[in-house]
């Protein structure tokens, strides 16, 4: 079997079986609707980006139909964004006035969402951002919407970043003692590298990372924590791309998390056409899996507090997927054997999953299977898929198939089964 990753302070156990998260990116800037970072990519000042939290009012927000369309997708934990880097907090916090509850809807959003995802058994995570272009003692960066007001910028060089990192402590402390059992910490992002000249990015030491993660561990033991802080976490975080095998840090494998979206923006982009077919997305999924690693696949919900149609389809169509083929990705990792090609492994003990990415005409051959297989079928219904051994020395002639020292080859039908990804169950033998 493949390595597997060194145990870590945060419990990876249900993590690496449940493996199917939903991200969930809502907030002001969904009435834009023009890409979550917005304020920065149009440089908005305060008092411009206002306007949409004076008109933020989701009359058709239910968590409950979030939640069940979640769960029919076959997805287990969800992770939202309590804070994103506008700094517009979801739920009433009360170490500021830039909360849902003092916009027009009046009303806390995030405390309704958790309670609809648990109830429907999901694992519970929040995402909060290490940044806040909104705090009135955030250091001016070359990422912050002012960065091109040099007046502005002047007026403020004597942010205090100690006090803001006050701020962040006290939310996150908030979120972790106000909200029950959480069991994902999502911090985003360090930036430590970055140099623009005239002001430099910020880091672990901004943050005071050692410490807000020691408070994390304290007063939720056994919770997940992202790799964002600059200091390292229980779980990598690849985002909008698909690693070439199992992430590893220092020639060890470590847990791993992908997030990607449905289309090009993670908050709610009306405009943004990049909307990825269902089956590309099952194909992501496994693959994720194949490599060891979590699939964490985001919503970005509108301004009236829905996930748009094409969303819903995309989610529908990837839980009829799964309503067949679950136990091809829940409790499965890579596998030891090498697939075919445009093939993905999974595997959970004694039964291994060929995931084919592209249907093969009659035959599939897989090395080093000859004598370790006891039983195949196709995953979506059941029916057997012959096994072939055929002998090494036989050389192909017209019609007669040559052998090759190891294989199997499955026989499958002509026909590709009605299903975004086939999957045929091996049932190796112990």
């Amino acid at each position: 079997m493949p390595r597997i990753p060194d145990p870590t302070a945060g419990d990876t156990g249900w993590f690496v079986h449940d493996r199917f998260g939903l991200f969930i990116h809502w907030g002001i800037y969904a009435l834009p609707a023009r890409h979550e970072w917005v304020k920065n990519r149009e440089k908005i000042r305060d008092e411009d980006y206002q306007t949409y939290f004076d008109h933020f009012y989701p009359d058709l927000y239910d968590p409950q139909v979030w939640a069940r369309e979640a769960k029919n997708a076959g997805i287990k934990y969800f992770v939202v964004t309590s804070k994103h880097h506008d700094g517009f907090c979801l739920w009433d916090s009360a170490l500021t006035d830039y909360k849902a509850t003092n916009t027009p809807w009046g009303q806390d959003v995030l405390r309704p969402m958790v309670d609809a995802f648990r109830a429907e058994d999901f694992k519970v995570g929040f995402y909060h951002s290490l940044i806040d272009w909104h705090h009135p003692k955030f250091p001016i960066d070359g990422l912050h919407p002012m960065r091109d007001d040099v007046e502005f910028r002047e007026v403020q060089k004597d942010r205090d970043v100690r006090k803001y990192a006050a701020y962040l402590h006290g939310q996150t402390h908030e979120l972790l003692t106000q909200f029950g059992k959480l069991d994902v910490m999502w911090f985003d992002f360090s930036y430590a590298d970055r140099d623009w000249g005239w002001s430099r990015g910020k880091g672990k030491d901004d943050w005071q990372s050692e410490k807000l993660l020691a408070m994390v561990r304290e007063l939720q033991p056994g919770i997940l924590v992202d790799d964002r802080m600059g200091i390292g976490g229980d779980f990598k975080t690849p985002e909008q791309y698909q690693p070439r095998g199992w992430l590893e840090v220092d020639g060890q494998p470590v847990v791993w998390e992908a997030c990607q979206t449905l289309n090009g923006s993670w908050g709610y982009d009306r405009d943004n056409l990049d909307w990825k077919p269902v089956d590309m997305l099952v194909r992501m999924l496994v693959d994720t899996v194949s490599k060891g690693g979590n699939l964490l696949l985001n919503v970005g919900p509108n301004a009236r507090g829905e996930f748009e149609p094409r969303a819903i389809e995309r989610l529908r169509g990837i839980g009829e997927w799964m309503r067949l083929h679950s136990r091809s990705i829940y409790g499965c990792t890579a596998s030891e054997f090498s697939p075919p090609p445009d093939c993905r492994y999974t595997q959970s003990g004694n039964r291994l999953y060929l995931h084919l990415f592209a249907w093969p005409f009659r035959h599939v051959h897989l090395d080093g299977l000859a004598d370790r297989v006891e039983y195949a079928q196709l995953l979506n219904d059941g029916s057997e898929i012959k096994r072939h051994v055929i002998d090494p020395h036989q050389q192909a002639q017209n019609t007669t198939m040559g052998g090759t020292p190891g294989a199997l080859t499955l026989e499958v039908p002509v026909q590709k089964p009605d299903v975004a990804v086939p999957v045929i169950e091996l049932f190796l033998k112990e």
